[in-house]
């Protein structure tokens, strides 16, 4: 008798654990459905860059990241994000790839109401990532330009102020081996401050060896876009696991990753916010 009673409170208080762990499993999968991908950061950083001309001091650049343009990322969502940006007033918009969702060719036609309403002072400028590579990328680029944004597809957009000059470079996807830093290289002019956009983050350790960059951008990893907190994501793309989410000094040059407004896969975010990132360059003291 005592073991019929012992087992019968054992079984009714695992089956109250059992409810209470699938409660908190459901809170938490409706949490990373519903709440955190809607929940963008808007994160502001103030970087000093050794090369900048006192000119661009206080120079504000907005970079957004794999906006992945798929049925989660309407144009409705993507329209908001640029209204998000465009409230920051950036000087330069900067894109970092995987604007449309890999396979996905038809919604490439859809980008074009968003980002032709950006509004930077200066210019918007966009580099592509593995997943734009894997749909129509020619007509990705024939968007970029009908919204005018600028493609650094391994080339360099200089920016200038006075006699002082910025350059802003780019190269192609990595991952994909579109990249061609010596084109970049190429055409780097030897002077003023250079910020390089690389859709992976990983490539860093090959632009900081160039010495240079002062700053690189990139995006790709989604921050590992499901994870669990204080420790490394488990699941990480390739060319995104060394550097998968935020500031980095690689060598003397900075890198920052950006964990991107969209998502792939199962479409859920867990302690990997979306985020629009905000650098005001200051220059060094002379």
């Amino acid at each position: 008798m005592r073991n019929r009673k012992w087992l019968l409170k054992a079984s009714q208080l695992i089956f109250q654990y059992l409810r209470w762990l699938f409660l908190l499993i459901f809170c938490i999968l409706l949490y990373a459905k519903v709440i955190e991908p809607n929940w963008i950061e808007i994160k502001s950083l103030q970087l000093t860059l050794p090369h900048l001309a006192s000119e661009f001091n206080g120079y504000r650049i907005v970079q957004i990241s794999d906006i992945h343009r798929d049925q989660w990322m309407t144009t409705r969502r993507l329209k908001r994000i640029v209204h998000l940006v465009n409230q920051q007033h950036p000087d330069l918009v900067a894109i970092t790839g995987d604007l449309v969702t890999r396979n996905l060719p038809r919604l490439i036609p859809s980008l074009k109401p968003a980002l032709e309403q950006l509004t930077p002072r200066d210019r918007t400028v966009a580099v592509l990532g593995n997943h734009d590579h894997e749909n129509d990328t020619k007509a990705i680029i024939k968007i970029l330009k009908q919204s005018g944004v600028f493609d650094l597809d391994n080339t360099v957009y200089t920016l200038q102020r006075g006699n002082a000059i910025l350059n802003i470079a780019g190269v192609d996807d990595v991952g994909m081996g579109k990249d061609r830093l010596d084109l970049v290289l190429q055409q780097l002019p030897p002077q003023g401050a250079a910020i390089l956009l690389a859709h992976e983050p990983d490539f860093a350790t090959t632009s900081a060896a160039t010495a240079k960059f002062d700053l690189q951008l990139s995006g790709h990893s989604h921050g590992g876009q499901i994870r669990l907190p204080f420790i490394r994501p488990l699941i990480l793309p390739p060319w995104g696991e060394k550097y998968y989410s935020g500031e980095y000094e690689v060598g003397k040059m900075l890198l920052y990753t950006n964990r991107g407004v969209g998502m792939t896969g199962l479409h859920l975010r867990l302690f990997a916010r979306p985020e629009i990132t905000i650098f005001t360059l200051v220059s060094s003291p002379q």
